[in-house]
């Protein structure tokens, strides 16, 4: 069992410091944060199977599995929970119209899927391991990364749709909340805007009947999650494939700006020394989930926000929020109540879930200065967006590739291709880097 030392007398961290990862407050202020960790993961971790289909408790024990097994493969220093990835939704739910899953049939067929981008990501871990990261920047530069991390939300805005049509006046209540919640709190409240939203759509689906309550009485408090093998054995499930494998490309960014992350707000660049075993720790937790049943995984921005809001960086709080979520998975009671949750209310959570992808891509390009003025650029953006929100597909008989696919191969082959020639014709055309920053504007020289 690892060993932390304790930060300066084991009640409070002093102003301007952190408690770094190998250290810890009393267990009480430890258990207590690790609480805040559970909470901040839930709204989304559990969205994810009940969107997808998947089972809710299996879901949350491969998630606290895959925490511990994160914080031992990085040694015990690098803190963070892996959540469900949203970026599996699409090819997920593609697999049935859109729609969540419905038979073990499909879920078996689906994890195929998953288990197979976990091997890959793993396989890619080991090598950013070996050799270093920078391969991946000039493979994957910021044009392209947040193309397609944002393309995959935009990809979706159908399947909210879907919900929030169901029951539109729920699912306004509920996407109300969300944008309020998010704008009224400050600190750790603010950054749980959408669990605190789906709370208050459910407590008004209550009080307007709403709310189904099948099977809940009759499941058990305490038993086994369901599980699922992946079907490697069918033919069919490997046709499926492709569709998953642009997530690699997110999980990928996912876990380098989580590190990233880490090392800055701690200011310990030793940090990113442990990309690679990170990668690896994501991928084989990934590989565990989607052999078994659970949904694949990531780390969590929503816990890196607890981070920052208390500066507490122990991965004491991580072990206590992966051992929570492994025993709220033993009870089939409280995944069956989160299955109750009214299509409105996922309707309205996931119209600013979906967005907030799309956000985040864009995010990426501010932070990095993309320069859109110039053509390679506009058009990598351009087209992939446009197919992804028109969910553009190609078919082959049985094999087809989805919108997410096709843009993301699309971004690769017009950045790539593009600046190719643009440099060769030095038309001008090609990605220069970041624009210069511009300094403040307005007001009286310092």
């Amino acid at each position: 069992m690892p060993v932390w030392k304790i930060h300066g007398n084991g009640h409070t961290v002093a102003p301007g410091e952190v408690v770094r990862p190998e250290e810890r407050l009393n267990w009480p202020a430890t258990f207590a944060i690790g609480a805040q960790h559970i909470v901040a993961m839930f709204g989304a971790t559990f969205l994810v199977p009940i969107i997808t289909g998947f089972p809710v408790s299996t879901t949350l024990l491969f998630s606290g599995v895959g925490t511990l097994l994160f914080l031992l493969l990085t040694r015990n220093k690098l803190p963070s929970y892996l959540g469900s990835s949203f970026a599996f939704l699409a090819p997920i739910t593609a697999l049935n119209g859109g729609n969540a899953l419905e038979t073990p049939e499909q879920i078996t067929q689906a994890l195929v899927g998953v288990l197979v981008v976990g091997v890959l990501l793993a396989g890619i871990g080991f090598l950013v391991q070996a050799v270093g990261a920078g391969w991946i920047d000039r493979f994957m530069p910021p044009v392209v990364a947040g193309s397609i991390v944002a393309l995959i939300g935009f990809n979706l805005a159908p399947t909210a749709w879907n919900n929030f049509n169901l029951q539109p006046e729920l699912a306004t209540v509920t996407l109300s909340a969300v944008v309020l919640f998010s704008v009224l709190f400050r600190g750790f409240l603010g950054r749980i805007s959408i669990f605190l939203g789906v709370i208050v759509g459910y407590i008004v689906a209550l009080f307007t009947n709403q709310v189904k309550f099948d099977g809940v009485e009759e499941a058990a408090w305490i038993g086994l999650p369901d599980f699922h093998l992946a079907a490697v054995t069918n033919p069919d499930s490997w046709v499926t494939v492709p569709m998953f494998l642009p997530v690699v490309l997110v999980l990928i960014a996912e876990n380098v700006g989580h590190v990233r992350g880490v090392a800055t707000m701690t200011n310990d660049p030793s940090i990113n020394k442990h990309t690679g075993r990170a990668l690896v720790a994501d991928g084989i937790a990934t590989t565990l989930a989607g052999g078994f049943g659970g949904s694949a995984t990531t780390t969590y921005g929503e816990n890196i926000g607890v981070m920052a809001a208390t500066r507490v960086y122990s991965t004491a709080a991580y072990w206590v929020a992966g051992f929570a979520a492994i025993l709220l998975a033993f009870s089939p009671k409280i995944g069956v109540i989160f299955n109750t949750i009214p299509p409105g209310v996922l309707g309205g959570v996931t119209t600013a879930l979906y967005g907030l992808i799309g956000v985040i891509g864009i995010k990426i390009w501010v932070d990095n200065r993309v320069d859109f003025s110039r053509p390679v650029n506009q058009y990598t953006v351009a087209v992939s967006f446009v197919i992804a929100v028109g969910g553009f597909a190609m078919n082959w008989g049985a094999f087809q590739l989805g919108a997410i696919v096709v843009g993301t191969v699309a971004a690769l082959l017009i950045y790539h291709v593009g600046n190719a020639i643009a440099r060769w014709r030095k038309t001008g055309a090609d990605d220069g880097g970041p624009i210069p920053a511009v300094g403040p504007l307005g007001g009286d020289p310092a």
